[in-house]
């Protein structure tokens, strides 16, 4: 026989008329997730909903149902091929680690290194500024906690959201004139390809978006991410905990 475990139903402080019922219910006849809180959890970390009034399977013989309302979407949730054209209408390139070395120490460039606060600090290039492009969740509205929910159940308890501060701290920390590399881990590609004819998707292409949608001007990409500035052996430093 079926089980479930319920979750209070929880109102929104965004609707007056919507509210939030989470559940899980193991069955032998397969697993779906319902509603639109939920879908695939992405690499850097985000859990996004885009399935109203449809369903998607999920491994393991459980279901997760719930009804939480999702807030609007933000710029950083566009759809990839429209951040990809604004990038490239902008003139954003894309540089190698080596080549973003030497605009770092020759032409003043500033590395923006926008992985979480943990990461930047076990490891980064030196003179980079560390704003991260997503932080961990911290409110408790009912979509967040959906949100919590369904992280967990992918054995994922410190799940991220995209950081509302983002630009706000960037223009504080350099301003629109600064000349910028935006780096994260993988790098992501606008590049394509047989396999991403649109090119790949990061954190720092998203970063690369927000900043010219908010009228930075000077913004590079770094191709290959810092995990190729670091496999090239490039200089690097760390921070004591």
């Amino acid at each position: 026989m079926a089980a479930a475990a319920a979750l209070p139903s929880i109102s929104s402080p965004t609707s007056s008329s919507s509210t939030t019922t989470a559940f899980i219910h193991s069955s032998k006849t397969g697993a779906r997730a319902y509603g639109p809180s939920f879908s695939n959890v992405r690499s850097y970390g985000t859990l996004k909903g885009r399935l109203p009034n449809s369903h998607k399977a999920i491994p393991g013989g459980i279901k997760i149902l719930c009804a939480a309302t999702k807030p609007a979407k933000s710029p950083a949730e566009e759809e990839w091929k429209v951040k990809r054209e604004l990038l490239l209408q902008k003139k954003v390139r894309s540089v190698e680690v080596k080549e973003a070395l030497r605009l770092q120490k020759e032409n003043n460039f500033v590395i923006l290194d926008v992985r979480p606060e943990a990461e930047f600090k076990k490891g980064h290039a030196p003179g980079a500024i560390n704003v991260q492009i997503y932080r961990l969740i911290k409110e408790w509205t009912a979509w967040d906690i959906a949100r919590r929910a369904a992280f967990a159940f992918f054995g994922i308890f410190a799940g991220t959201e995209e950081n509302p501060e983002f630009i706000q701290t960037v223009d504080s920390k350099l301003g629109k004139d600064a000349k910028i590399i935006v780096a994260c881990s993988a790098g992501g590609t606008m590049k394509p390809s047989q396999n991403l004819p649109q090119g790949q998707q990061s954190r720092s292409l998203i970063a690369a978006y927000l900043l010219v949608l908010n009228g930075y001007k000077n913004v590079f990409h770094l191709e290959g991410g810092l995990y190729t500035w670091f496999k090239e052996g490039l200089p690097a430093e760390a921070e004591e905990e």
